[in-house]
């Protein structure tokens, strides 16, 4: 999660709105959605339990290994297990029904309607990629993502949710990471490791919007198009506490929950930031069902401070040729929707949507609208 500082909006351009009709829905629409609406609760209670007992488990780790259990220090797990990788053979699900709670907007063509978006046919053949690659912003990790993997993958989509250095089930002590380019690693070896040609739709949420953009800027070649989620976006020379910075007034909620974690003593830099979880619910989870935020209570990690100091680096030609488009949440307490128009004024993207009732989370409030617009993201065709 970023440093926020309160900061006068920038006002976007007047925007020229376009007129669509509706459309009709037949009879018997509502028993249909009884019973979706009860698959989709069943769906979300059976994916709690199981992040839960992940969630449980990797507490359990981390209690063996400050009671002098593990291998010198590192935790137990292997490897593969900070990645999440698709179901085999999974079982294409039927669309899900229209929602009124996502609408998108262009800087040029700003109104779109929500069935453009949604209810229609998906052919990932005609994809120029079908694979996701899930960035989590700070503090979080890729169990954040748990509910997006599911509703991608039956969809068809294949989905990698990456844990940075020292973040989710990651054994680095974030206390010790002194740089942006040894916390994205993990980002970066991914990429490096894709096979000649294969692309993926990168996806950065607050913080994982300065880590997407950071491999960009290496690996061009092989995104196909990136997408900001409630992201720091940020200009070249620019760091992740510029941007937050330049907010005029102080966000009194912030700054409450920041705690400053100083490993190398008090008379030294901060290292990490660490989040008071009794403030948690209000600053990031404020629209979340209250069992994500007894996961998040459980799973949240300092946030190394290093990373957020250091400026960007990017260029036209490697970064600037990757599509970008980005998704505003609105009732975000963490990075203000103000702040993030200014930051989409600054550095426009190809397109900008926005997730209607959406808190800092939408992977936890509004998981089918956010699936929903990442599909169409991924069906968007070049110019």
């Amino acid at each position: 999660m970023g440093l926020c500082f309160s900061q006068k909006a920038v006002k976007p351009p007047p925007a020229k709105r376009i007129r669509h009709q509706s459309g009709v829905t037949g009879g018997g629409s509502s028993d249909r959605w009884t019973r979706s609406s009860k698959k989709e609760k069943l769906e979300e209670s059976m994916m709690h339990e199981r992040t839960l007992a992940a969630a449980i488990l990797y507490q359990q780790h981390k209690q063996q290994l400050q009671n002098g259990g593990g291998d010198g220090g590192v935790l137990p797990f292997d490897r593969s297990s900070s990645l999440r990788y698709p179901t085999v053979n999974a079982k294409k699900q039927p669309a899900l029904p229209r929602s009124s709670s996502s609408r998108a907007r262009s800087l040029t063509d700003p109104l779109l309607q929500p069935h453009q978006l949604v209810n229609q046919e998906v052919k990932l053949d005609d994809l120029e990629t079908n694979q996701f690659v899930l960035v989590h912003g700070g503090g979080f990790g890729a169990w954040c993502w748990y509910k997006t993997i599911a509703l991608l993958e039956e969809g068809g989509f294949r989905v990698t949710a990456i844990d940075l250095t020292g973040s989710g089930i990651h054994s680095l002590d974030t206390n010790s990471i002194t740089s942006l380019s040894q916390y994205v690693k993990p980002l970066t070896h991914f990429l490096e490791n894709l096979a000649d040609g294969e692309k993926v739709i990168l996806v950065g949420h607050d913080f994982g919007g300065t880590c997407i953009s950071y491999a960009m800027e290496l690996f061009p070649h092989r995104v196909s198009k990136a997408v900001f989620i409630a992201a720091a976006m940020l200009t070249s020379g620019q760091s992740t506490l510029d941007m937050f910075s330049q907010k005029a007034d102080s966000n009194d909620l912030m700054q409450q929950a920041q705690i400053f974690l100083y490993a190398n003593g008090n008379t030294q830099p901060p290292t990490a930031i660490d989040l008071d979880k009794s403030l948690l619910k209000d600053l990031l989870f404020n629209q979340s069902p209250s069992k994500d935020v007894a996961l998040a209570s459980v799973s949240m990690r300092p946030i190394p401070f290093a990373p957020v100091l250091e400026k960007l680096s990017l260029s036209g030609i490697k970064y600037g040729s990757v599509r970008r488009f980005y998704i505003e949440t609105p009732e975000d307490n963490a990075i203000p929707v103000m702040l993030q128009e200014s930051m989409i004024n600054k550095s426009p993207p190809e397109r900008v949507f926005r997730l209607k009732g959406a808190d800092h989370s939408p992977f936890f409030s509004k998981p089918q609208a956010l699936q929903k617009l990442l599909v169409e993201i991924s069906r968007i065709q070049s110019n």
